[in-house]
């Protein structure tokens, strides 16, 4: 072959990194041999949608052979009540990648610049790279959004800002009055999206925690993304949303994909959020989870970020590879954060009991390994 592919790359793609996803348990097994392998590197809630969602989905009430729902209107009418907003505002994804990618397509040209936090999720970086514009990343202060820095960063070439509350992989947050501050000092035509894909989970933890939609009346260049894929279970069905001003929402909705939520998802969608109860046990469940995780790595001697999410990243005080290496080993898949900059560290999704359970005892046994040599 004599033709150069890559030269044909649109500019900013031939150069990004391929997001990669954590190891499957079934990777693990196939790889190293293992029969029994729990999976804590994703950010998934291992509980899983309720069983009003699994019942409503073996009904078989949907027909696979149409195309879903294009607009998914009655998944936005129950989001649009649940929010107390229009369905108007609301903008569907496949998963909440999707919206986050949907609005910089919308409104970011190559011309443009997008700001987000350095260690912020990879997302925000492959959507601004994808486009061609020119990303401007600011250095965390204590590893948490520098919100002034952000402000003075501000150019007239700025388009966007993404912020992702709680940060992942760090969990670290921004209060109530410091995010509508920020808001209030944004330019008009600079949006600002506000990633809450773990907002349930973070509510539950923190009384200081903001709920970005309360400000969407006073903020026109305000947008909330929101996950199915967290709290509520569904993350191999991939539905999030957006929810907007309706200018807004038109306009990530013409750039959206015909049809990107499939007939499945939107039913289990609407069907989880009715289902407030499974939602509650759930938070309990991480709010458990996190007390147990935390105590133990005080006991280990270890430092973590406090996080409000449904996962702990914690520092090991040395590269981080060889004990995930050897986690895995143990049959116990965590995530390295080397591609965010945190080379030391290791993050953990907060568990079932049990899965909790057997990630802390392989720690142990590592750590007394890995800590002597």
């Amino acid at each position: 072959m004599t033709i150069d592919i890559a030269a044909l790359a649109t500019p900013g793609i031939a150069t990004l990194p391929p997001y990669r996803p954590g190891k499957s348990a079934e990777e693990v097994q196939r790889e190293l041999g293992l029969t029994n392998v729990i999976k804590l590197a994703s950010n998934e809630n291992s509980l899983g949608p309720s069983k009003k969602v699994l019942d409503a989905l073996a009904s078989g009430g949907f027909d696979l052979c149409r195309y879903p729902d294009g607009s998914g209107s009655s998944l936005k009418r129950a989001i649009a009540d649940y929010h107390g907003v229009s369905p108007g505002q609301i903008t569907l994804g496949n998963g909440s990648n999707d919206v986050l990618e949907l609005a910089a397509r919308s409104i970011v040209t190559s011309a443009h610049e997008v700001i987000y936090s350095e260690n912020a999720f990879i997302v925000y970086h492959l959507a601004t790279h994808s486009i061609g514009a020119t990303p401007v990343v600011i250095p965390t202060r204590d590893q948490s959004h520098d919100l002034a820095a952000m402000l003075d960063a501000i150019s007239g070439r700025t388009r966007l800002i993404f912020i992702d509350n709680p940060g992942n992989p760090t969990g670290r947050w921004i209060g109530k009055d410091q995010l509508r501050s920020f808001l209030a000092s944004v330019p008009e035509d600079v949006i600002v999206v506000v990633d809450e894909a773990y907002y349930d989970y973070a509510a539950s933890l923190c009384d200081d925690y903001p709920n970005s939609t309360d400000y969407l009346a006073d903020f026109p260049n305000l947008v909330t993304t929101r996950s199915f894929s967290k709290a509520y279970g569904l993350a191999g069905l991939r539905v999030g949303y957006a929810i907007s001003h309706p200018d807004l929402a038109d306009l990530m909705n013409r750039v959206r994909q015909p049809f990107n939520v499939n007939s499945l998802a939107l039913l289990a969608a609407e069907v989880a959020l009715e289902d407030q109860e499974h939602l509650r046990r759930c938070v309990a469940m991480n709010e458990q989870g996190m007390q147990t995780l935390t105590a133990a790595f005080a006991d280990l001697g270890m430092e973590w970020f406090e996080s409000i999410a449904n996962f702990v990243s914690f520092d090991l005080a040395r590269p981080a590879g060889p004990v995930y290496q050897a986690m895995l080993q143990e049959g116990v898949v965590v995530r390295p954060l080397v591609e965010y900059g945190l080379p030391n560290h290791l993050r953990v999704t907060i568990g079932q009991e049990y899965e909790n359970a057997i990630f802390l005892n392989a720690l142990d046994k590592v750590s007394a390994t890995y800590f002597s040599l």
